[in-house]
């Protein structure tokens, strides 16, 4: 009696570890395969995200001279018109993340900053110029200066750069309903992203 008893406890004995060893593979393997999955989304977060826009602009530009003893003067002048198109770019493919699968989080550790590109069109109406006082090089230069100038400032208070700082939100949310969907944490800068409105602290 007493070793069918003990048979019968090694037999449970071996069952339960069997199946507590089974129980263990399978939550390894989907521990894996979640890992895996993750990692995959994440790479196809990586996109190019872009905002384009258009500036038009009119500037004179003048400029004058004078010789003997200020009596006499050259002078030279233009009219320039600009059409101007505008990038602003995240480029996700830099996008840095951590996957620890042990604690089922991913963190954000770098998000790329934004990349501004001005592609002027600049047009020449109206020149006229003396002989002594021509355009050269330099003119053109300070002409082309003062237009990247004025067109980063009407960039900096038009809506191009908050609207590409939105779309790169919402390409970052996808990070956080991939992972809240498969019971996983997403952090950034040390905090627990816990909702798609709290995406909106990851603003630039």
């Amino acid at each position: 009696m007493k070793r069918a008893l003990l048979l019968i406890a090694v037999l449970l004995l071996l069952f339960f570890g069997y199946t507590y060893y089974q129980s263990r593979e399978s939550e390894r393997d989907q521990l894996e395969e979640s890992t895996q999955l993750i990692e995959k989304q994440l790479k196809n977060v990586g996109k190019l995200v872009v905002i384009e826009g258009t500036f038009a602009q009119v500037f004179s530009y003048k400029d004058s001279k004078r010789f003997y003893l200020d009596i006499f003067s050259a002078r030279k002048k233009a009219l320039i018109v600009v059409n101007a198109k505008v990038s602003v770019a995240y480029d996700l493919s830099k996008l840095k993340t951590e996957v620890d699968a042990k604690k089922k989080t991913v963190r954000i550790t770098y998000i790329p900053k934004e990349e501004i590109s001005i592609n002027p069109n600049i047009q020449y109406y109206d020149v006229t110029q003396d002989y002594l006082n021509q355009f050269e090089a330099e003119d053109y230069n300070k002409i082309q200066k003062r237009i990247q100038a004025s067109l980063k400032e009407k960039i900096e208070k038009s809506s191009l750069k908050s609207n590409a700082q939105n779309r790169l939100v919402s390409e970052l949310q996808k990070i956080y309903i991939l992972t809240n969907s498969m019971g996983w944490t997403l952090e950034y800068n040390g905090n627990t992203i816990e909702s798609n409105s709290a995406m909106e602290a990851i603003k630039l």
